[in-house]
């Protein structure tokens, strides 16, 4: 059912007047857009700061298009009900780096999400296979590895801690320890996992979050929205990426993900987090994860970097009955999914996001993959698509050039290639029809563009490359982002 802006609206003021003076979520005082998102009425389940029954929304499986950064604020607000045994708090401080003291003050914020009603064995993760993978990374495998039951969540932005001068997983286990002594866990520190993202190099301000604001940010836990954890673990991220789906049981999934520049996941994303009431065992959970970023966050690049400190985990509650095991695979799919083309969309820079549609592939999907992402990576391909220039040269050279260097002995006589649906590329031979498919080709691009600093997503356009061999072999899906000048700057003053 479709519901109108003005009747969201209303419905928006409905929920105002339930919420008390102490709810600690800000966002409701935009009016709450919803598109043809699914109201569920949900039990509130109060363990921490909640105000009221609320109705939580599912996220669209393709998001609508939004015309104000609150219109989307409040789509994901409405679309961010946790589910049951979650609470989550957020909450911001300063620090001098030991590294750069003359940058002054910096600010830094941290997130805790606390398991309410006690520890789950139920967890799991994917971590990023770079040989210099920062301290909670560590810390992060040693507790997978142990098996540990989890009860909290701590994540900072800012600093990666990832080889700093100090010991940084003493640092990151501070920290754990922390939120452990806090939250007064049965299980100590070893049931915290710690997250960071930021600059790679510093040490991380252990004391200031271990003192303050970890503290501030478990005075702040509430049960309702995982919207503010979604922006508080931004770093260059431009907004906040949140994805949910409930399932006809009742169970719920929710997933938050950070992430805009160093991105080539090999593994899963720069940090993501799913949220879960379910009742799903431990290594199921961990093979539908591990399937779930192959799909999804293994399939992305926005610029060929893989960040030395990619995380993503999948946590659950087991507070209700899961009827089908397959039906919560397809919500997770739907997630990470959903997740990974926001984290494309909201690149550094971003001006276009590239979709590249890979049939028939000789070889494995991995290698589908890796052939997609080669071309996303074309810096002369992304340029092209940037300017809206269809020189689509560009993107047959860069297919030319994956398969040569390791596919030698495949043949590509076969392989045809289309821009905006339409055949570009065909036995061999470019298939160019005048001015008309030139205008209709960058027509295209021009299309699917946002603008460079947009802090909300306007639409959810892709330029679409088809790339099909012909015959049979592996199918898959990759995303990517086009080049710009904003990009660049962002970059060259990262840390400041």
């Amino acid at each position: 059912m479709m519901i109108s802006k003005k009747a969201a609206s209303a419905l928006a003021s409905v929920v105002m007047a339930l919420c008390s003076t102490s709810c600690a979520i800000t966002a409701f005082s935009t009016p709450t857009i919803v598109s043809s998102a699914r109201w569920h009425a949900r039990d509130s389940g109060v363990h921490h700061r909640s105000t009221s029954v609320l109705h939580a929304a599912d996220t669209d499986a393709i998001l609508p298009s939004f015309a104000t950064k609150e219109e989307y604020f409040s789509y994901m607000q409405a679309a961010g009900k946790l589910p049951a045994g979650f609470a989550v708090g957020t909450a911001s401080g300063e620090f001098v780096s030991v590294e750069a003291p003359a940058m002054g003050k910096l600010p830094i914020k941290a997130t805790v999400i606390h398991l309410t009603e006690g520890p789950t064995d139920s967890w799991a993760a994917v971590f990023t296979s770079n040989k210099f993978p920062g301290c909670p990374v560590k810390v992060g495998k040693s507790r997978l590895a142990a098996g540990t039951p989890l009860q909290a969540l701590v994540i900072n932005n800012k600093v990666s801690n990832v080889c700093p001068g100090g010991d940084g997983a003493a640092a990151a286990e501070s920290v754990c320890a922390a939120v452990a002594a806090k939250l007064n866990l049965p299980g100590g520190a070893s049931s915290v996992l710690p997250s960071s993202t930021g600059v790679i190099g510093w040490r991380l301000p252990a004391k200031e979050l271990a003192e303050d604001i970890v503290p501030k940010a478990i005075g702040a836990l509430q049960t309702e929205s995982a919207f503010a954890a979604a922006q508080a673990i931004m770093t260059t991220d431009r907004y906040p990426k949140l994805r949910s789906k409930t399932l006809s049981d009742g169970t719920r999934i929710v997933g938050v993900a950070k992430g805009a520049g160093m991105i080539e996941p090999n593994m899963a994303t720069m940090l993501g987090y799913i949220m879960t009431d379910a009742t799903i065992e431990k290594s199921k959970l961990q093979a539908l994860l591990t399937e779930a970023c192959n799909r999804s966050f293994n399939s992305i690049s926005i610029d060929g970097d893989e960040s030395t400190s990619d995380t993503v985990v999948a946590i659950a509650s087991c507070l209700k009955p899961l009827a089908s095991e397959d039906e919560f695979k397809n919500a997770l799919f739907e997630v990470t999914e959903g997740l990974s083309a926001d984290l494309v969309r909201n690149g550094e820079g971003t001006g276009h996001v590239i979709r590249v549609r890979i049939s028939n592939f000789p070889g494995s999907e991995y290698d589908a993959r890796r052939m997609g992402r080669h071309l996303v990576n074309s810096p002369l391909v992304k340029c092209a698509i940037s300017g809206n220039d269809p020189n689509i040269g560009r993107i047959a050279a860069a297919i030319g050039s994956f398969m040569g260097k390791f596919f030698p002995n495949e043949s590509v006589n076969e392989m045809s290639l289309s821009l905006g649906g339409r055949t570009i590329f065909s036995g061999g031979k470019f298939v160019l029809e005048g001015d008309a498919v030139e205008k209709e080709l960058s027509g295209h691009m021009a299309d699917a563009q946002m603008g460079e600093h947009d802090d909300f997503p306007k639409h959810q356009k892709f330029v679409e490359i088809g790339v099909d061999f012909g015959g049979s072999g592996s199918a898959v899906t990759v995303l990517g982002s086009d080049l710009t000048n904003e990009y660049v700057a962002v970059n060259a003053d990262y840390r400041s």
